[in-house]
């Protein structure tokens, strides 16, 4: 009889964010797998749940502090006592722990790396360290899964991975639980039509020049800007400054921004880099046209379907959607004038739509099974595997 095989999924926290929405929505496409693995999911952090994993799912809560030695440590002595046949982890923190504590206990890690990680680990002494850490663990796993292809080439660039390690997927957009909620009653009532941007109110999402280019554009429509963070007070500055400031709204982080979404006439994404863009996507789902900063990474391969490198400088009408140059005003403020057309963005809207299909929950987790079950493949007492060696 074939021993049942141990599955550990490790991230952070299940504290807001898309990397904590994309883990617990492949854990819930996992039942199936519930048939020959048993799955433990590890939280580094005590952080109180923005998201529900399955009842059927068991859950281990560590107490790391967001410290790097104590997720080191914590997690080795978890790993050690479960014993699991293979690790997936999500988020950087979790990524460098899970790779160092499964090579010390000879387990197979494989990690999914959620950004582009040079933009996101930033400049300094501690940024420094953390990219070192990078450099020294990442390749310490069997295997990286990337979001876009513009996260891998960063990885393999930058940080010295090899291709043969690397495999993209890009994140599992949740269509009928977004269409579903975007049916519901908006939380936020707004009169005036509106448009939607929405992420965390951090230097790198760049509202600051969102803010600039609506000022500048003369559209009618309000900015409604989800989301919460250190930046709010300097960005209504910015709006009262700009003049702008009773028609730039910011309530905060919303419980369901799909209800609100499904009535903004289009939404916007400003970021200077991502690692893929969930808050996009899922606009999309809604059929709702979208405005993006051509950042790295994804914004190009999920709207022109193609490299950003080869997109078009100004603001170029790719086949699902708009996209501008990174941190350009006047570029973000034609294309918030051109979007604000009614006639023609209801074209990107169905567009948008159709685009949004392409991401389905099923097909991301058929790919991570996919990698996961080749692993199991190779540990000692695996059954043979119909999955070949990636």
């Amino acid at each position: 009889m074939i021993p049942r095989r141990k599955v550990a999924f490790v991230i952070n926290s299940l504290a807001g964010g898309g990397a904590e929405r994309v883990m617990c929505t492949l854990l819930r496409a996992s039942e199936d797998e519930r048939r020959d693995c048993d799955i433990t999911l590890i939280l580094l952090d005590r952080e109180p749940a923005a998201y529900l994993v399955p009842d059927w799912i068991r859950v281990e809560q560590l107490d790391c502090r967001h410290s790097m030695m104590r997720s080191l440590s914590e997690l080795f002595r978890s790993l050690r006592r479960l014993r699991p046949d293979v690790v997936l982890s999500f988020l950087t923190r979790a990524n460098i722990a899970s790779a160092l504590a499964c090579r010390c206990l000879g387990v197979p890690a494989v990690i999914s790396e959620r950004v582009n990680t040079s933009s996101h680990l930033g400049k300094g002494v501690g940024a420094s360290l953390a990219r070192g850490l990078v450099r020294f663990c990442y390749p310490l796993a069997r295997r990286i899964i990337a979001v876009s292809p513009g996260v891998a080439d960063d990885l393999a660039g930058a940080f010295g991975i090899e291709r043969r390690k690397l495999a993209v997927i890009a994140n599992p957009i949740d269509l009928e639980s977004i269409r579903k909620m975007g049916a519901a009653q908006p939380d936020i009532a707004l009169d005036a039509p509106y448009i939607v941007a929405m992420g965390r109110l951090v230097p790198n999402k760049n509202f600051s020049m969102l803010i600039d280019a609506y000022a500048r554009s003369g559209i009618e429509e309000h900015l409604l800007v989800l989301g919460e963070g250190p930046e709010r007070a300097a960005l209504a500055a910015l709006a009262a400054r700009q003049g702008v400031g009773n028609r730039v709204l910011m309530p905060g982080f919303c419980g369901n921004p799909y209800a609100v979404l499904r009535h903004a006439a289009f939404f916007v994404l400003p970021s200077n880099a991502e690692g893929f863009p969930n808050s996009l996507l899922e606009a999309m789902t809604l059929g709702i046209p979208v405005v993006s900063t051509n950042c790295l990474s994804g914004p190009s391969e999920v709207l022109a379907e193609i490299a950003r490198e080869q997109v078009a400088t100004g603001v170029v009408h790719a086949p699902h959607g708009l996209l501008v140059r990174p941190d350009h005003v006047e570029d973000m403020a034609s294309a918030l004038r051109a979007m604000a057309d009614p006639a023609f963005r209801a074209s990107y809207a169905e567009k948008a739509a159709r685009r949004a299909n392409d991401f389905s929950v099923a097909r991301a987790k058929a790919a991570y099974w996919e990698i996961l079950r080749a692993e199991l493949s190779r540990a000692p007492g695996a059954a043979p595997s119909t999955v070949p060696a990636q």
